[in-house]
């Protein structure tokens, strides 16, 4: 078995064929890049992680033709990036698939099979954009997070409870608190009616005389709409 591995040699290609190997990576990269930038729906998008994976597509066609089916040099390239450290997170996982087809597309151009490449990148791209068009996986209701500051009195609970009612087909009071003698903070989970509008909830609470102060959070950030 020993005597085998010695024996493989190493697969000798000409500068023509490195040329279209990295050709093909390339167009497959710029797919793959503008169709995860038509996609994401995030709030950390970032111009450089696009762009590498263009150059991550390339990178592996390269790294794939240098080993060839030269387990040395498989098991030293292995070796030397092991000593790489990326220290940077990844928070959602679309971008990590995106790395992995990239990965992937850039192993197929590297070894010359240039029709998984391409068929692959465009089928993969094809089903990312219909399950993002159609809104696949998406909760079937939307649940925020409402802040509510205001000043109590006889009518504020009523006058409140029939508003939300109104708008929310969901509400859950999750915590409730008293800032000073005459002002009540209170944070509600809610789901609001299919054909109402976030926005205009907010505006009538708004309007509200004894409301001092709103809020709607929505998604795991928790950020203001």
């Amino acid at each position: 078995m020993l005597e085998q591995i010695q024996t493989l040699d190493p697969i000798t290609i000409s500068w023509p064929q490195v040329l279209f190997n990295l050709g093909v990576a390339l167009v497959c990269g710029l797919v793959i890049a503008i169709v995860y930038r038509a996609i994401y729906k995030g709030t950390s998008y970032s111009s450089s992680y696009v762009n590498s994976l263009i150059l991550l597509t390339m990178i592996t066609a390269v790294v794939i033709m240098v080993i060839g089916n030269n387990l040395a040099r498989a098991f030293g390239l292995v070796g030397a990036m092991s000593i790489i450290r990326f220290r940077t997170a990844i928070r959602d996982v679309q971008d990590i698939v995106f790395i992995f087809l990239a990965l992937a597309v850039g192993l197929a151009a590297g070894v010359g099979l240039f029709v998984i490449a391409i068929t692959g990148t465009l089928v993969i791209c094809f089903i990312s954009v219909i399950l993002v068009s159609f809104h696949f996986g998406d909760p079937q209701w939307d649940e925020h997070l409402l802040q509510l500051s205001y000043e109590p009195d006889q009518q504020s609970e009523r006058v409140l409870d029939e508003l939300l009612n109104k708008y929310c087909r969901k509400i859950h009071l999750t915590n409730m608190k008293t800032q000073n003698s005459n002002q009540i903070e209170a944070f509600y989970r809610v789901v609001i009616r299919r054909g109402k509008d976030t926005k205009e909830l907010l505006q009538r609470l708004g309007e509200i005389r004894f409301v001092l102060n709103v809020n709607i959070y929505h998604d795991e950030e928790d950020r203001p709409l």
